[in-house]
């Protein structure tokens, strides 16, 4: 079991968690899974991370379901004829430490009654969530906070992802309690120097 696991969330889709977790892995040389790949697997985010790494210690475990269509998992397992098994979503082995992606946000189903939140729990690990400042942001963000709290997971802390709003930013950090982890700019080209340059913007560990 790796003695360092850390899940990496998001108050939704395309906020950022993807390349926020490559900053980590890069940062930390830490090792790299995503449980659950649904679409686009002939550039999955493993293959997105890997090619933004330039270390060569960091290892890319496989994802324990690959599913073809671009969809919440639960939708994309049932074309593609399948049901997700649970049980067979297992942290692979590693003495590194883990960067665990998960897929859209806390709510988004799996299968009937499994939630990704309830996978989090499941894998008993820490999570780092990720926000992004638009209408809304502060009601998804506490939202999401809120949820971890009352299943008892761990909240590492909070890294906000492109465009600063110190207004909505302050609040959440205010009124949650969460740890500032860091502020990671919005970049046009996503490249190795600037996942570099992302982790710069971290303060973890």
């Amino acid at each position: 079991m790796p003695n360092r696991t850390i899940f990496i969330t998001g108050i939704g889709t395309g906020i950022g968690k993807t390349i926020i977790s490559a900053a980590l892995v890069e940062k930390l040389k830490a090792d790299y899974w995503k449980p659950i790949q649904s679409g686009d697997l002939d550039n999955s985010d493993t293959l997105k991370v890997k090619s933004l790494i330039t270390n060569n210690i960091s290892v890319f475990h496989p994802e324990a379901y690959k599913l073809t269509q671009p969809f919440s998992p639960h939708k994309s397992a049932a074309i593609d004829g399948i049901s997700i098994d649970k049980n067979k979503i297992i942290i692979p082995e590693t003495d590194n430490t883990l960067i665990i992606e998960g897929a859209g946000g806390l709510m988004v189903p799996l299968k009937d009654n499994f939630l990704m939140i309830d996978l989090i729990k499941q894998l008993d690990t820490g999570v780092i969530l990720v926000s992004q400042n638009y209408l809304g942001s502060i009601n998804h963000t506490l939202l999401s906070i809120d949820a971890l709290k009352n299943r008892d997971i761990p909240i590492k802390g909070i890294i906000f992802s492109g465009l600063k709003d110190t207004y909505s930013e302050e609040f959440i950090l205010d009124y949650s309690g969460v740890e500032l982890l860091g502020h990671v700019p919005e970049y046009n080209l996503i490249n190795k120097k600037n996942i570099i340059d992302a982790g710069s913007f971290i303060e973890f560990i």
